[in-house]
């Protein structure tokens, strides 16, 4: 699968990177994890302002 460990790190690296930045997850409905984190912060940040 894999010619080294570099190799290895690299693909890793670039599946995690498509996984959380731009593949859509339907259990997200249909956001990124990165901009699921991003919406839980902006709401958070809402709901402290308000209070």
């Amino acid at each position: 699968l894999f010619s080294n460990l570099r190799h290895a790190r690299h693909l890793i690296h670039a599946w995690r990177e498509d996984y959380n930045y731009h593949r859509p997850h339907t259990s997200l409905d249909g956001l990124t994890p990165w901009e699921y984190h991003q919406r839980s912060k902006e709401d958070q940040n809402l709901n402290r302002a308000n209070l």
